[in-house]
Parts: C-alpha cells; structure tokens; sequence
C-alpha cells in the first residue's frame, strides 16, 4: 500500500457516487448493469454518512496496529506489512463479530448472507496495476483521493506556509499603519 485514503469532506456532496463504485468494482461482472442483477447484490465497502449539512465517505482506514486484527480467533483479518492494507480471508471468518465491535471507526459490517464480515480492500488488485481505488475513481469531486503520505504532508506544509504568509502580511500591515 503505497497510499492512504485521503477524504476532504468539504468536496463531498453525498451523491454516494463512490458506494457503487465500490459495489461494481466487488461484484462478478464489474458492470452496473449486470451487477444489480447479481443475487447476492454487490455490497459496497464504503458508506457515506450524512450529519446535518457534512457529507463523509467513511471506509477502513487500515490501521497500523489495527484492533480487528489483533482480535480475531481465527486470524482470518491480517495486515502483511506496514504500509498494506488491512484485508480479509473470508474462508477462515467464523462470523464472530469481534472485529465489529473493536473497529473504532465502525466500518466493518455483515456480507448480505450474513456469514462473514466485509469491508475496504483498498481495491488491492487495482492498486497492484497502479489503477486509483474504485471510491476514488467514482468520485465526481475529488473528495476521495489516494495518495501517498508525503504528498499529503508536503501539501499541508504549503498550507502552513500560505498561513504564515497572510499572518505576516497582515502584521506588517498592522505595523505600518501605526508608523
């Protein structure tokens, strides 16, 4: 995992756009038209979440020592490495729920048939081909950006600086009138 998930809720218009991406890009068929025909129906391992007027897609956010893995009986939730992402082996998941109830972002949820639990596999075979996640891909609005951690960080030092230019500014401007 070469990224993270980056998610600007600002951008987000809850058009849940990024939640049929994810269900077609998790379906048999990977076509929309097909895949509501599918029995199960895909589901989607992102969810937008509405409070008041702020839109937030919500999925896994891969945790570095995630509870989810570090709960489950059957080891059927693992993490290979630092920087990859959290996944599932579903023929091992007992439907315990454990890993449920420790995510503290509330993002693992029952499949359909309710046997074993599902959530965001960062579309691991897209990222393999150097392809964005589906969510992100879906997104009409960028709210949803996959990007690696020093593109983030050297993105928010900018903003600090373009913050610390203004205050100047505006310091100097404050000084000067009182001369």
């Amino acid at each position: 995992m070469k990224g993270v998930l980056f998610i600007d809720a600002g951008k987000c218009l809850g058009c849940k756009s990024c939640e049929i991406g994810c269900a077609v890009e998790h379906s048999r068929l990977k076509d929309l038209f097909m895949a509501i025909l599918e029995t199960p129906t895909p589901q989607s391992r992102v969810s937008v979440e509405i409070a008041g007027d702020v839109s937030v897609p919500l999925q896994c956010r891969h945790c570095e020592d995630a509870p989810c893995v570090a709960i489950c009986p059957t080891k059927a939730i693992e993490k290979l490495g630092t920087e990859e992402p959290v996944l599932i082996k579903e023929e091992l998941c007992i439907g315990c729920k454990w890993c449920i109830l420790v995510c503290p972002f509330g993002i693992i949820k029952l499949s359909r048939d309710g046997r074993v639990i599902t959530k965001c596999d960062l579309c691991l075979e897209r990222i393999k081909e150097e392809r964005n996640p589906a969510c992100v891909e879906s997104c009409p609005t960028g709210a949803l950006q996959y990007k690696r951690i020093d593109e983030i960080t050297a993105e928010k030092r900018k903003e600090t600086v373009k913050d610390f230019l203004v205050a100047f500014e505006r310091s100097q401007s404050k000084k000067n009138s009182k001369e």
